[in-house]
């Protein structure tokens, strides 16, 4: 015998008397404490929504048995629970906070998707009702800021309408001929939820009854997932508590930055400008810096009886952003290898002109068999940082015993 939905026709339904057709042990429920015994539980009829559609379940009690989980298994609904009960009847009670945010979600996404379809030519193809955010994939070019803004203040200007939000049951033809949203090729009766002129979708997860208590809809930002648009939303209370966080953030960023939040964004970019003009003058600097000590390693570095001369620089208190620019300089001179190593950090930079006599990636190898690392790079030029950036003397220290060698 198929559950009897109870749901379909009530979503508001928060308490609800059934009898318990059987029970039988689970599969433990993973919990932070570790695995706990649970039973699966088949009820004649049930207020519980089980994951599907892209909503999650409901949680809440069945006698004095925690819900678990609720799952579709076909036409009947499983309870998981983590008590175990006789068959006969019992009471149930919905977690009713989390099933009126499911509720706000899954009809402000109707809502916002026949907005995007209707006025922007984008169908949704999946939708996700996650724990903080919301998200519907669509269809079609990239969703412009104009048409993510006009969505959101159209699907909003229908909440602030409140329209009826109805039930509404026919066959796939018949859910056709008064205007489906998205119709489906499936044979029998098949539940539908209308927004009184805005939309008509096919759907078994639970709604509101009128699109005002949807609050608001605030859709947040969009991004490309694989050949389609991730628009991640909130609705209601979930919307109300991020706008605020929003505008607390922006606050104390205009605080931070001395100016109103009005005025965050111009300074923002300001700062950014500063920054960018700061780095790009000490690249030129550490350039030139790397020139000058270059010419002093390379003064101070004897030729070995191959002509080759290695210069080994422990660097400690200069910028670890002098390795690369230093190592650089020096492999432009011929018959030179650079072994650079930055003591704070551990980095690890060693370095020849093109086509050099050793190959820096086998010695870099070596020094990893004593001295744990990571990194790698080519024969003329690797990159690494040690584990432990107080071995950096070593590690040079050993790289040019194996040059040597």
């Amino acid at each position: 015998m198929a559950t009897h939905r109870l749901y379909y026709d009530d979503s508001f339904l928060r308490n609800f008397t059934a009898r318990v057709l059987s029970c039988s042990p689970a599969a433990p429920m993973p919990t932070e404490f570790g695995p706990k015994p649970s039973w699966e539980v088949l009820l004649d009829r049930t207020a519980f929504y089980p994951t599907s559609g892209g909503q999650p379940n409901d949680l809440g009690k069945l006698g004095e048995a925690r819900v678990l989980d609720v799952r579709d298994d076909g036409e009947d609904i499983l309870h998981i629970v983590d008590q175990e009960f006789s068959p006969g009847p019992i009471d149930g009670c919905v977690d009713w906070g989390r099933r009126f945010d499911h509720m706000q979600q899954h009809t402000g996404q109707h809502l916002l998707s026949a907005m995007f379809q209707e006025r922007f030519g984008l169908p949704t193809l999946s939708f996700h009702l996650g724990s903080e955010l919301c998200t519907i994939d669509l269809h079609g070019p990239e969703p412009s800021l104009d048409a993510l803004e006009g969505a959101q203040r159209a699907a909003n200007g229908v909440v602030f309408e409140d329209r009826p939000v109805n039930v509404r049951y026919g066959t796939a033809d018949q859910l056709a001929q008064r205007g489906v949203r998205k119709e489906v090729d499936r044979a029998g009766i098949l539940r539908a939820i209308e927004i009184e002129a805005a939309d008509l979708q096919p759907c078994g997860g639970t709604h509101l009854k009128s699109t005002g208590q949807v609050g608001v809809v605030l859709v947040r930002r969009c991004t490309k997932i694989r050949q389609d648009w991730r628009v991640e939303f909130a609705c209601g209370a979930r919307a109300d508590r991020m706008a605020t966080n929003d505008f607390r953030l922006l606050r104390t960023i205009g605080e931070r930055l001395s100016c109103s939040p009005d005025e965050a964004q111009a300074a923002i970019e300001k700062l950014i400008a500063e920054r960018d003009a700061s780095y790009k003058s000490l690249r030129n600097t550490l350039v030139q810096l790397a020139v000058d000590r270059a010419q002093l390693f390379l003064a101070a570095a004897e030729p070995g009886n191959d002509g080759v001369r290695c210069v080994v620089a422990l660097l400690r208190e200069e910028s670890a952003e002098l390795l690369l620019p230093l190592a650089t300089e020096l492999a432009k001179n011929e018959k030179t290898i650079a072994l650079l190593a930055h003591e704070p950090t551990g980095q690890l930079v060693f370095a020849q002109a093109q086509g050099g006599s050793i190959d820096l990636g086998a010695i870099l190898k070596q020094v990893f068999a004593t001295i744990p690392g990571k990194g790698g790079g080519t024969r003329d030029f690797v990159r690494a940082k040690l584990v432990e950036p107080n071995h950096s003397n070593g590690a040079l220290t050993l790289a040019k015993q194996f040059v040597a060698g």
